[in-house]
Protein backbone atom coordinates (compact mmCIF):
# COMPACT_ATOMS: atom_id res chain seq x y z
CA UNK A 1 0.00 0.00 0.00
CA UNK A 2 1.43 3.45 -0.78
CA UNK A 3 1.18 6.11 1.79
CA UNK A 4 -0.37 9.25 0.36
CA UNK A 5 2.59 12.46 0.92
CA UNK A 6 0.98 14.74 3.55
CA UNK A 7 0.71 18.38 2.32
CA UNK A 8 2.06 21.61 4.34
CA UNK A 9 -1.11 23.46 6.12
CA UNK A 10 0.72 26.27 4.41
CA UNK A 11 -1.16 25.92 1.08
CA UNK A 12 -5.17 26.11 1.26
CA UNK A 13 -6.58 22.38 2.57
CA UNK A 14 -9.67 23.08 -0.09
CA UNK A 15 -8.65 24.27 -3.46
CA UNK A 16 -12.23 24.01 -4.47
CA UNK A 17 -13.42 27.24 -6.51
CA UNK A 18 -16.09 29.82 -5.29
CA UNK A 19 -19.23 30.46 -7.20
CA UNK A 20 -18.00 33.04 -8.70
CA UNK A 21 -15.32 31.14 -10.12
CA UNK A 22 -17.22 28.28 -11.50
CA UNK A 23 -19.85 30.18 -12.97
CA UNK A 24 -17.12 32.11 -14.86
CA UNK A 25 -15.97 28.35 -15.74
CA UNK A 26 -19.65 27.60 -16.84
CA UNK A 27 -20.27 31.13 -18.96
CA UNK A 28 -20.77 30.59 -22.39
CA UNK A 29 -17.37 31.73 -23.80
CA UNK A 30 -19.28 32.78 -27.09
CA UNK A 31 -20.53 36.24 -24.91
CA UNK A 32 -18.07 38.35 -25.03
CA UNK A 33 -17.17 39.08 -21.38
CA UNK A 34 -16.24 42.86 -19.75
CA UNK A 35 -13.79 42.34 -17.18
CA UNK A 36 -14.05 45.07 -14.97
CA UNK A 37 -11.37 43.46 -12.68
CA UNK A 38 -8.59 43.53 -14.99
CA UNK A 39 -5.45 44.80 -13.34
CA UNK A 40 -2.93 44.30 -15.77
CA UNK A 41 -1.77 47.07 -17.83
CA UNK A 42 -0.44 45.16 -20.85
CA UNK A 43 -3.67 43.77 -21.89
CA UNK A 44 -6.12 47.10 -21.60
CA UNK A 45 -4.78 48.84 -24.79
CA UNK A 46 -1.84 51.18 -23.18
CA UNK A 47 0.93 52.43 -25.58
CA UNK A 48 4.19 51.24 -24.71
CA UNK A 49 7.27 52.47 -26.44
CA UNK A 50 8.11 49.82 -29.10
CA UNK A 51 12.10 49.87 -27.75
CA UNK A 52 10.94 49.30 -23.92
CA UNK A 53 12.50 46.37 -23.44
CA UNK A 54 15.61 46.45 -25.88
CA UNK A 55 17.73 47.26 -22.54
CA UNK A 56 16.96 43.44 -21.31
CA UNK A 57 19.25 42.83 -24.06
CA UNK A 58 22.19 44.38 -23.00
CA UNK A 59 25.83 42.65 -23.30
CA UNK A 60 26.41 43.85 -19.82
CA UNK A 61 23.84 41.37 -19.11
CA UNK A 62 26.13 38.62 -20.02
CA UNK A 63 28.05 38.60 -16.99
CA UNK A 64 27.00 37.49 -13.89
CA UNK A 65 28.15 39.22 -10.80
CA UNK A 66 25.99 38.03 -7.80
CA UNK A 67 25.42 40.50 -5.34
CA UNK A 68 22.73 39.81 -2.07
CA UNK A 69 20.99 43.19 -2.25
CA UNK A 70 21.41 43.72 -6.22
CA UNK A 71 23.99 45.55 -8.53
CA UNK A 72 24.69 48.96 -7.20
CA UNK A 73 23.63 50.22 -10.87
CA UNK A 74 19.90 49.43 -9.99
CA UNK A 75 19.87 50.37 -6.83
CA UNK A 76 21.18 53.34 -7.29
CA UNK A 77 18.49 53.77 -10.10
CA UNK A 78 15.96 53.26 -7.62
CA UNK A 79 17.65 56.14 -5.11
CA UNK A 80 16.88 58.46 -7.76
CA UNK A 81 13.53 57.24 -8.61
CA UNK A 82 12.99 57.96 -4.58
CA UNK A 83 14.20 61.30 -4.79
CA UNK A 84 11.96 62.01 -8.38
CA UNK A 85 8.87 61.89 -5.77
CA UNK A 86 10.67 63.79 -3.21
CA UNK A 87 12.02 60.93 -1.05
CA UNK A 88 15.81 60.87 0.15
CA UNK A 89 17.01 56.88 0.26
CA UNK A 90 20.23 56.08 0.05
CA UNK A 91 21.27 53.78 -2.36
CA UNK A 92 23.01 51.43 0.33
CA UNK A 93 19.44 51.02 1.76
CA UNK A 94 18.08 49.39 -1.21
CA UNK A 95 17.10 45.48 -1.54
CA UNK A 96 16.08 44.31 -5.07
CA UNK A 97 13.27 41.79 -5.09
CA UNK A 98 11.64 40.33 -7.88
CA UNK A 99 8.18 41.05 -6.54
CA UNK A 100 6.69 43.08 -4.06
CA UNK A 101 5.29 39.43 -3.01
CA UNK A 102 8.67 38.62 -2.82
CA UNK A 103 9.89 41.42 -0.58
CA UNK A 104 7.09 40.61 1.94
CA UNK A 105 8.53 37.30 2.13
CA UNK A 106 11.78 38.07 3.08
CA UNK A 107 10.53 41.01 5.32
CA UNK A 108 8.67 37.88 7.01
CA UNK A 109 11.41 35.91 7.54
CA UNK A 110 13.65 38.60 8.71
CA UNK A 111 11.34 39.75 11.57
CA UNK A 112 9.07 36.75 12.03
CA UNK A 113 9.32 33.53 13.70
CA UNK A 114 6.67 30.85 12.03
CA UNK A 115 4.29 29.55 14.01
CA UNK A 116 4.20 32.07 16.56
CA UNK A 117 4.63 35.50 15.34
CA UNK A 118 2.24 38.02 13.74
CA UNK A 119 1.87 41.01 11.18
CA UNK A 120 -1.26 43.40 11.76
CA UNK A 121 -2.67 43.85 8.20
CA UNK A 122 -5.22 46.35 7.08
CA UNK A 123 -8.88 45.57 6.31
CA UNK A 124 -10.18 46.34 3.91
CA UNK A 125 -7.13 45.11 1.65
CA UNK A 126 -6.54 42.85 -0.99
CA UNK A 127 -6.45 39.09 -0.47
CA UNK A 128 -2.82 38.33 -1.12
CA UNK A 129 -1.89 39.24 2.13
CA UNK A 130 -3.45 35.58 4.00
CA UNK A 131 -1.73 33.71 1.47
CA UNK A 132 1.38 35.58 1.94
CA UNK A 133 1.46 35.24 5.71
CA UNK A 134 0.55 31.73 5.77
CA UNK A 135 3.35 30.59 3.15
CA UNK A 136 5.65 32.28 5.58
CA UNK A 137 3.91 30.73 8.44
CA UNK A 138 3.19 33.65 10.24
CA UNK A 139 -0.29 34.92 11.90
CA UNK A 140 -2.16 37.99 10.05
CA UNK A 141 -3.69 39.65 12.46
CA UNK A 142 -6.68 42.40 10.97
CA UNK A 143 -7.04 46.05 11.60
CA UNK A 144 -9.75 48.07 10.54
CA UNK A 145 -9.83 51.18 7.82
CA UNK A 146 -13.09 53.06 8.97
CA UNK A 147 -15.05 54.92 6.31
CA UNK A 148 -16.66 58.16 7.59
CA UNK A 149 -17.19 60.09 4.33
CA UNK A 150 -13.34 59.35 3.69
CA UNK A 151 -11.42 56.38 5.05
CA UNK A 152 -9.07 56.45 8.54
CA UNK A 153 -6.92 54.16 10.36
CA UNK A 154 -8.63 53.10 13.23
CA UNK A 155 -5.88 53.10 15.50
CA UNK A 156 -8.18 52.05 18.42
CA UNK A 157 -8.71 48.73 16.65
CA UNK A 158 -5.26 48.20 15.78
CA UNK A 159 -4.18 48.78 19.74
CA UNK A 160 -6.92 45.25 20.84
CA UNK A 161 -5.33 43.24 17.50
CA UNK A 162 -2.23 44.18 19.09
CA UNK A 163 -0.69 41.16 21.05
CA UNK A 164 2.92 40.23 22.22
CA UNK A 165 3.86 38.12 19.21
CA UNK A 166 3.24 40.89 16.54
CA UNK A 167 7.05 41.74 14.64
CA UNK A 168 5.21 44.47 11.89
CA UNK A 169 2.52 46.79 11.11
CA UNK A 170 1.74 46.58 7.30
CA UNK A 171 -0.13 50.00 5.42
CA UNK A 172 -0.75 50.12 2.32
CA UNK A 173 -0.79 53.82 0.77
CA UNK A 174 -2.70 54.42 -1.93
CA UNK A 175 -4.77 51.53 -0.71
CA UNK A 176 -6.09 48.58 -2.57
CA UNK A 177 -9.01 48.58 -2.98
CA UNK A 178 -9.96 51.79 -1.28
CA UNK A 179 -7.60 53.77 -2.99
CA UNK A 180 -7.10 55.61 0.66
CA UNK A 181 -4.09 57.31 1.54
CA UNK A 182 -2.77 57.16 5.21
CA UNK A 183 -2.42 60.44 6.30
CA UNK A 184 0.91 61.82 8.20
CA UNK A 185 -0.76 61.54 11.61
CA UNK A 186 -1.64 58.41 11.23
CA UNK A 187 1.79 57.40 10.10
CA UNK A 188 2.82 59.33 13.31
CA UNK A 189 0.56 57.43 15.30
CA UNK A 190 1.94 54.04 13.66
CA UNK A 191 5.12 54.47 13.82
CA UNK A 192 5.10 55.57 17.79
CA UNK A 193 3.25 52.53 18.25
CA UNK A 194 6.19 50.26 16.38
CA UNK A 195 8.85 51.93 18.37
CA UNK A 196 7.58 51.51 21.59
CA UNK A 197 6.54 48.08 21.16
CA UNK A 198 9.98 46.97 19.06
CA UNK A 199 7.84 45.99 15.90
CA UNK A 200 8.41 47.58 12.13
CA UNK A 201 6.33 49.37 9.74
CA UNK A 202 6.07 48.12 6.15
CA UNK A 203 4.76 50.34 3.93
CA UNK A 204 3.08 49.23 0.39
CA UNK A 205 3.42 51.99 -1.99
CA UNK A 206 3.27 50.29 -5.11
CA UNK A 207 0.70 53.05 -6.38
CA UNK A 208 2.34 56.03 -5.06
CA UNK A 209 2.53 57.39 -8.79
CA UNK A 210 -1.16 57.15 -9.31
CA UNK A 211 -1.96 59.73 -6.44
CA UNK A 212 -5.41 61.84 -7.69
CA UNK A 213 -5.89 63.69 -4.77
CA UNK A 214 -3.89 67.01 -4.28
CA UNK A 215 -1.16 65.96 -1.21
CA UNK A 216 1.79 67.44 0.25
CA UNK A 217 4.82 65.24 0.11
CA UNK A 218 6.48 64.03 3.42
CA UNK A 219 8.69 62.09 4.76
CA UNK A 220 7.95 59.04 7.00
CA UNK A 221 8.23 58.97 10.70
CA UNK A 222 11.98 58.36 11.68
CA UNK A 223 11.65 56.74 15.20
CA UNK A 224 10.92 53.14 14.01
CA UNK A 225 12.48 49.94 11.45
CA UNK A 226 10.48 51.35 8.50
CA UNK A 227 10.37 49.25 4.97
CA UNK A 228 9.14 51.00 1.97
CA UNK A 229 7.85 48.44 -1.34
CA UNK A 230 7.48 49.74 -4.42
CA UNK A 231 8.51 47.88 -7.83
CA UNK A 232 7.67 48.08 -12.08
CA UNK A 233 4.95 46.36 -11.97
CA UNK A 234 2.83 49.43 -11.18
CA UNK A 235 5.23 52.38 -11.21
CA UNK A 236 6.00 51.58 -15.02
CA UNK A 237 3.57 49.15 -15.82
CA UNK A 238 5.67 46.37 -16.64
CA UNK A 239 4.73 43.43 -14.07
CA UNK A 240 6.12 40.71 -16.62
CA UNK A 241 10.05 41.86 -16.02
CA UNK A 242 9.78 41.30 -12.19
CA UNK A 243 11.99 44.04 -10.12
CA UNK A 244 10.57 45.22 -7.26
CA UNK A 245 12.33 46.93 -4.31
CA UNK A 246 12.61 47.19 -0.58
CA UNK A 247 13.73 50.57 0.39
CA UNK A 248 14.69 50.23 4.39
CA UNK A 249 14.52 53.40 6.71
CA UNK A 250 14.20 54.59 10.41
CA UNK A 251 17.37 54.62 13.45
CA UNK A 252 20.90 53.52 11.97
CA UNK A 253 21.92 50.95 14.29
CA UNK A 254 18.21 49.32 13.75
CA UNK A 255 18.54 49.82 9.80
CA UNK A 256 22.15 48.41 9.98
CA UNK A 257 21.55 45.69 11.93
CA UNK A 258 18.44 45.04 9.64
CA UNK A 259 20.22 44.75 6.95
CA UNK A 260 22.80 42.87 7.57
CA UNK A 261 20.33 40.43 8.16
CA UNK A 262 18.40 40.49 5.34
CA UNK A 263 21.58 40.36 2.85
CA UNK A 264 22.11 36.61 4.37
CA UNK A 265 18.11 35.98 3.51
CA UNK A 266 18.95 37.42 -0.30
CA UNK A 267 22.34 35.51 -0.98
CA UNK A 268 20.12 32.72 -0.30
CA UNK A 269 17.91 33.42 -3.12
CA UNK A 270 19.75 35.34 -5.50
CA UNK A 271 16.12 35.97 -7.30
CA UNK A 272 16.75 39.35 -9.11
CA UNK A 273 17.84 38.03 -12.86
CA UNK A 274 21.04 39.79 -14.21
CA UNK A 275 19.28 41.47 -17.25
CA UNK A 276 16.62 43.21 -15.50
CA UNK A 277 19.04 45.00 -13.22
CA UNK A 278 21.42 46.07 -15.88
CA UNK A 279 18.09 47.53 -17.46
CA UNK A 280 16.82 48.99 -14.51
CA UNK A 281 17.38 52.58 -15.18
CA UNK A 282 16.55 52.97 -18.32
CA UNK A 283 12.98 50.95 -17.66
CA UNK A 284 12.50 52.98 -15.11
CA UNK A 285 13.49 56.02 -16.88
CA UNK A 286 11.09 55.12 -19.81
CA UNK A 287 8.67 53.95 -17.44
CA UNK A 288 7.54 57.53 -17.15
CA UNK A 289 5.53 57.65 -20.62
CA UNK A 290 3.33 54.76 -19.58
CA UNK A 291 2.66 55.87 -16.23
CA UNK A 292 1.53 59.00 -17.40
CA UNK A 293 -0.60 56.92 -19.70
CA UNK A 294 -1.70 54.56 -17.27
CA UNK A 295 -2.47 57.77 -14.89
CA UNK A 296 -4.77 59.80 -17.83
CA UNK A 297 -6.46 56.26 -18.11
CA UNK A 298 -7.86 55.89 -14.47
CA UNK A 299 -8.53 59.42 -14.46
CA UNK A 300 -10.88 59.55 -17.74
CA UNK A 301 -12.55 56.35 -16.18
CA UNK A 302 -12.98 57.58 -13.12
CA UNK A 303 -15.08 60.29 -14.38
CA UNK A 304 -17.00 58.44 -16.78
CA UNK A 305 -17.87 56.52 -13.23
CA UNK A 306 -18.50 59.07 -11.18
CA UNK A 307 -21.27 60.79 -14.08
CA UNK A 308 -22.53 57.52 -14.51
CA UNK A 309 -22.80 56.72 -10.55
CA UNK A 310 -24.10 60.63 -10.08
CA UNK A 311 -27.72 59.63 -12.29
CA UNK A 312 -28.20 56.59 -9.43
CA UNK A 313 -28.49 57.82 -6.04
CA UNK A 314 -29.02 54.71 -4.52
CA UNK A 315 -25.45 53.90 -5.96
CA UNK A 316 -22.77 55.88 -4.18
CA UNK A 317 -18.92 56.28 -5.97
CA UNK A 318 -16.41 56.65 -2.74
CA UNK A 319 -13.60 58.71 -3.07
CA UNK A 320 -10.78 57.63 -4.78
CA UNK A 321 -7.37 59.28 -3.33
CA UNK A 322 -5.17 57.30 -5.71
CA UNK A 323 -4.68 53.40 -7.56
CA UNK A 324 -6.57 51.82 -10.18
CA UNK A 325 -9.51 50.74 -8.26
CA UNK A 326 -12.92 52.28 -7.13
CA UNK A 327 -15.20 51.21 -4.68
CA UNK A 328 -18.97 51.58 -5.48
CA UNK A 329 -21.66 51.07 -2.19
CA UNK A 330 -24.77 49.70 -4.04
CA UNK A 331 -28.22 48.87 -2.92
CA UNK A 332 -27.96 45.66 -0.38
CA UNK A 333 -31.71 44.05 -2.07
CA UNK A 334 -29.13 41.31 -2.78
CA UNK A 335 -26.08 39.70 -1.77
CA UNK A 336 -22.98 41.14 -3.34
CA UNK A 337 -22.10 37.69 -4.54
CA UNK A 338 -26.01 37.44 -5.70
CA UNK A 339 -25.41 40.49 -7.24
CA UNK A 340 -22.15 40.17 -8.79
CA UNK A 341 -23.29 36.26 -10.76
CA UNK A 342 -26.14 38.30 -12.00
CA UNK A 343 -23.91 40.74 -13.94
CA UNK A 344 -21.76 37.65 -14.65
CA UNK A 345 -24.90 35.31 -16.18
CA UNK A 346 -27.11 38.45 -17.47
CA UNK A 347 -24.71 41.11 -18.21
CA UNK A 348 -21.71 39.59 -19.42
CA UNK A 349 -19.71 41.84 -16.53
CA UNK A 350 -17.28 40.71 -14.43
CA UNK A 351 -17.14 42.70 -10.88
CA UNK A 352 -15.44 41.93 -7.69
CA UNK A 353 -17.80 41.97 -4.70
CA UNK A 354 -16.26 43.90 -1.88
CA UNK A 355 -16.14 40.69 0.83
CA UNK A 356 -13.36 39.19 -1.52
CA UNK A 357 -11.84 42.53 0.19
CA UNK A 358 -12.78 42.02 3.89
CA UNK A 359 -15.15 44.84 3.28
CA UNK A 360 -16.83 45.08 7.19
CA UNK A 361 -20.15 45.05 5.64
CA UNK A 362 -22.39 44.69 2.22
CA UNK A 363 -22.92 46.07 -0.28
CA UNK A 364 -19.90 47.16 -2.19
CA UNK A 365 -18.55 46.33 -5.79
CA UNK A 366 -14.67 47.19 -7.00
CA UNK A 367 -14.09 47.77 -10.33
CA UNK A 368 -10.93 48.14 -11.70
CA UNK A 369 -10.11 51.86 -13.47
CA UNK A 370 -7.60 50.61 -16.14
CA UNK A 371 -9.71 49.16 -18.73
CA UNK A 372 -10.31 50.99 -22.30
CA UNK A 373 -12.56 53.46 -22.09
CA UNK A 374 -15.55 52.50 -24.08
CA UNK A 375 -15.55 49.09 -22.98
CA UNK A 376 -15.50 50.60 -19.15
CA UNK A 377 -18.51 53.25 -19.47
CA UNK A 378 -20.16 50.21 -21.19
CA UNK A 379 -18.94 47.44 -18.90
CA UNK A 380 -20.14 50.43 -15.93
CA UNK A 381 -23.70 51.06 -17.57
CA UNK A 382 -24.68 47.61 -17.25
CA UNK A 383 -23.07 47.69 -13.36
CA UNK A 384 -25.45 50.43 -12.15
CA UNK A 385 -28.24 49.54 -14.22
CA UNK A 386 -28.06 46.34 -12.79
CA UNK A 387 -27.04 47.36 -9.53
CA UNK A 388 -30.53 50.06 -9.37
CA UNK A 389 -32.39 47.53 -10.44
Amino acid sequence: MTSRPAFSSRVPRSLEHNRIARAMRARDRRRPLIDLTVTNPTTVGIAYPPDMLHALGSVGALAYEPSAFGLESARAAVSRDYARRGVAIDAARVVLTSSTSEAYSLLFKLLCEPSGDAVLVPTPSYPLFDHLTALDGVTPLPYRLDYHGRWTLALDDLDLAWTPGVRAVLVVSPNNPTGSLVQPDEFEGLAARCARRGAALIVDEVFADYVLAPVVQVGLPMECLTFRLGGLSKSAGLPQVKLGWIAAAGPDALVCEALERLEVICDAYLSVSTPVQTAASTLIASGAQVRQRILDRVRTNLATLASLASTHPAIHLLPVDGGWSAVLRVPSTRSEEDLVLELLERDDVLVHPGFFFDFAHEAFLVVSLLPEPATFAEGTRRLVERADA
